[in-house]
């Protein structure tokens, strides 16, 4: 007897999308209660910069964290899953300069834009919680936090050095200069002496150093970012004594921080700051040494920069004296890759042994004397000339330290120095040093959370009472001329002193914005109160953030930011955690082929048409308009520049947003790259028909008095129990490219059991695996494809919504295989594989093992002296 027709309909995007998302609104789904009696659990996605647009980017970075939310309120948990926006920053202000807007006008009407594309993706979000950073009730808290840093002496006013961008008019942190140029604006930084508030974090250097250890579910490459940043170095100061026949008056030493006090007898030449106060002292009536010195000066700060910079030098015509031999002389240079602010703004150059010495060396003709040899070299053969030697070796050309490994020849010339004393002092000193720099965050421009500071002539610095906080940016400001629109604006600048009454003046510099994202996740604990930045029980239960999601590039600045902020906070009593991301993950870019035509003008993906070759590689472009060809280029991250930008907004109008959440988690692992390709999003959008189909068969499927194959029942209801545990230990894992493949994997098995039961009826066994299959399916899907899963669930007759369905619980006894391999050995060597019951006895398993063609070619005739069985692992047999 024949099945009768099912009629499937087709899933509609367009209908069934916003449909669902009213309901969860409507229902409040994701708004998440602090007094909840389930665990909490926390994930976050770094929050996003207001552009305007979201971009493919988002897309995948929103899904992921979507997925984790969805999967662990199903599990039980307590969700919080927030959305705010980090708002302030130089964009705004160049959008008013260009169109004639203001800053807050064009980014609150940004965050209207963004807001409605990422709700159109149905992300499990809590919206009640949003805020944008520049927001006064939120840099309210930000001020007091400030304030409180300042009493806590986490804060300093200094002149220092710094970064200055010549186009955007501010100072840039060292993290913010790429290759010796602004990080938004492109510019070339220049060095500037300015008075700045800094934050102290490296007050916290040897804490966040040694605390990335405990650090076990963060990427390591990141530990690593965040170590070498830190720059935590073990070594020694060192003074080298000048030339009493040409020392400049007031100066007899010259003090060195090393951390290869080993490489001493090759030192060639000692390198001092341009900033050094003896360099400044020998430029006085000094016009060449003056320029020099200015030139330095618009190299940036960065030590990054610095380092790959051409190594200039100027020979001051002084001398030191080596410590060892006095008679040995050292010239003395002012260098441009030696920063006053890193160890004691001077160095001893060993060329040999380290490669920026060698560039320098080389330079200057000043030669090079190796002083560790690599094991197994002949000393006499080794010759150092464009590459030095940095490894391990023996000491050699050394005196009394040759023979030794660089650990005990650091040893021995610690030792050694550390009882020479000159003027009442050892020469030398063991010391720790860190690269970190205090966290410069004072920025002379508009759209900035200003720093609760009033400058007084007569008090100095005076702190903003808090009953005055905000300190509220002014509206009515011009961007007409360059520079920080605060610092022109007399009203707003000009108040009286706190304390004495006195005129005085705003501070007009406003903060960084890494402030403002370095504690955006402890505000999200409890953002309405407005009484503190935080309720530190509220902070406290849901801190540190379960799963933090975000970019690599935010692998220092942002990161190392908020873990100081965090410690910082702690301090100050705000909370009582330390670190503020127990789970980090860094997802790929969305990348995409780059077209050009003949004028090498890029095109838009949507401009071009494509003509299938024999292979890959004979793939043609065309334009979609002129007909003309294209050229296919590289694949490159999705950029504005390069036109390789593809609309999510056309995406999901398309084919809903669903398929594009699963084309992202589908793709690629998350951590890798993934390739935007048409025919990829195609692919999802027919497994989101595909499944839709099955469901609906499986929900119509009528229970008959036909006779169906049990043992596919059985078939059918392992793999579905084998999928939702698999499917469980991925998203746990973030492996959602694998949980994808496993859902594709229930999908064929149930297919391939609807497929006979519609034509020869099932029995009520049949539909009632394929209802628990077609279920789980829904479900499995549910955190990646949400509003489909709603669908499907209440097509599957299910009460309530999948959204608030607990994750069932699989059957791990469907999961144990009957039947087992196991490998057999002969004398020791693999020679055949079995299969036998699982819990077949050892007679059994001997006679399986004996009567294999493999093992019976392998024994040549002879008996087993000896069967070793090793339960459900191997066989041995020994002939």
């Amino acid at each position: 007897m024949s099945a009768d027709p099912v009629n499937t309909e087709r899933y509609n995007p367009k209908d069934v999308e916003p449909k669902w998302r009213e309901v969860w609104e409507a229902k409040k789904l994701f708004q998440t209660a602090n007094d909840d009696s389930r665990p909490p659990y926390y994930v976050l996605e770094m929050f996003p910069y207001p552009s305007g647009r979201i971009h493919m980017g988002h897309v995948r970075n929103y899904a992921m964290g979507d997925v984790v939310a969805r999967f662990k309120r199903a599990k039980g948990f307590n969700v919080l899953h927030p959305m705010g926006w980090d708002a302030f920053g130089m964009p705004a202000e160049n959008a008013a300069m260009a169109n004639n807007v203001h800053p807050a006008t064009w980014t609150y009407a940004n965050i209207a834009s963004m807001r409605k594309q990422l709700q159109s993706m149905g992300l499990s979000l809590d919206w009640s919680r949003e805020f944008a950073t520049c927001d006064p009730s939120y840099y309210k808290h930000q001020q007091k936090l400030f304030l409180d840093f300042l009493k806590g002496g986490l804060v300093d006013r200094k002149t220092a050095k710094v970064n200055w961008d010549p186009v955007d008019h501010t100072v840039l942190a060292n993290e913010q200069v790429i290759d010796g140029r602004g990080w938004r604006s492109g510019a070339l930084v220049e060095q500037r002496e300015l008075t700045q508030w800094f934050l102290k974090i490296t007050d916290y250097a040897q804490d966040l150093h040694d605390a990335l250890d405990t650090l076990d579910r963060w990427p390591e490459k990141v530990r690593i970012m965040q170590r070498n940043w830190i720059g935590r170095s073990e070594g020694m100061t060192l003074r080298f004594a000048l030339d009493p026949d040409n020392a400049p008056e007031g100066f007899n030493e010259v003090e060195v921080y090393t951390t290869r006090p080993d490489t001493l007898f090759g030192a060639r030449f000692l390198a001092i700051s341009a900033d050094h106060p003896l360099a400044k002292q020998l430029a006085h009536g000094n016009a060449e040494l003056t320029a020099f010195i200015d030139e330095c000066h618009k190299m940036g700060t960065a030590a990054e920069a610095l380092e790959k910079a051409e190594k200039k030098g100027f020979n001051t015509g002084l001398s030191v004296l080596h410590p060892f031999d006095a008679s040995w002389k050292l010239p003395v240079y002012v260098a441009n890759f030696v920063l006053m602010d890193y160890g004691t703004g001077a160095v001893f150059g060993c060329p040999a042994h380290d490669q920026r010495d060698l560039e320098f060396s080389n330079a200057y003709g000043l030669g090079n004397t190796p002083v560790v040899c690599p094991p197994g070299t002949d000393p006499a053969t080794l010759v150092i000339t464009d590459t030095a030697f940095t490894d391990d070796g023996v000491l050699i050309n050394s005196r009394f330290l040759d023979g030794m490994s660089i650990a005990d020849a650091k040893e021995e010339v610690a030792a050694r120095l550390e009882k020479e004393m000159r003027n009442g002092a050892p020469v030398a000193a063991r010391k720790v040093n860190f690269r970190l720099r205090d966290w410069g965050i004072s920025r002379q421009r508009y759209w900035g959370c200003p720093i609760p500071i009033i400058h007084c002539a007569t008090c100095g610095p005076v702190a903003v009472p808090d009953a005055d906080l905000p300190v509220t940016l002014p509206e009515d400001v011009t961007f007409d001329v360059p520079g920080n629109p605060l610092d022109r604006h007399s009203t707003w600048k000009h108040v009286a002193c706190p304390q004495c009454g006195s005129d005085a003046r705003r501070e007009t510099d406003t903060m960084d914005t890494f402030v403002d994202s370095s504690w955006y996740f402890a505000r999200f604990t409890d953002p309405r109160n407005e009484n503190a930045p935080t309720n530190p029980a509220a902070a406290n239960h849901w801190l540190p953030v379960d799963q933090y999601i975000g970019g690599i590039e935010h692998a220092i600045l942002h990161l190392l930011y908020s873990r100081f902020f965090t410690r910082a906070m702690s301090a100050t009593g705000h909370t009582s955690v330390n670190e503020p991301f127990a789970g980090l993950f860094t997802q790929g870019m969305v990348v995409h082929e780059t077209y050009r035509d003949a004028n090498k003008a890029w095109v838009e993906p949507a401009h071009v048409r494509f003509e299938a070759g024999d292979t890959e590689a004979h793939r043609r472009a065309f334009h979609i308009t002129t007909g003309e060809p294209i050229e296919i280029g590289s694949i490159e991250k999705m950029s504005k520049s390069k036109k390789n930008v593809i609309d999510p907004d056309e995406i999901i109008e398309t084919f809903g947003a669903d398929t594009a959440r699963w084309f992202m988690l589908s793709d690629s692992p998350p951590e890798r790259d993934v390739i935007w390709t048409e025919e990829g999003v195609q692919g999802a959008h027919r497994f989101v028909q595909r499944l839709w189909r099955l469901v609906q068969e499986a929900a119509n499927l009528k229970a008959t008095d036909g006779v169906v194959d049990e043992q596919g029942v059985q078939t059918l209801r392992k793999v579905a129990h084998r999928t939702l545990i698999g499917v469980e230990e991925s998203i746990d894992r973030l492996r959602f490219n694998r949980a994808v493949a496993q859902i594709y994997e229930l999908a064929n098995a149930l297919q391939d059991v609807l497929v006979p039961a519609r034509k020869a009826g099932a029995s009520a066994a049949l539909k009632a695996a394929a209802h628990e299959a077609a279920s789980f399916l829904a479900q499995t899907a549910a955190p990646m494809m949400p509003h489909l899963a709603e669908e499907c669930w209440k097509v599957l007759g299910h009460e309530g919504l999948i959204a608030q369905a607990p994750w069932p619980v699989a059957d791990r006894a469907l999961t144990i295989e009957d039947v087992i391999s196991l490998p057999v050995q002969v004398n020791g060597k693999k020679r055949a594989d079995i299969e036998v019951a699982r819990d077949a006895d050892q007679a059994s398993i001997e006679a399986a093992a004996l009567a294999h063609e493999g093992v019976q070619r392998a024994m040549e005739g002879k008996p087993a002296r000896k069967i070793i069985i090793v339960p459900q692992r191997i066989v041995n047999v020994v002939i």
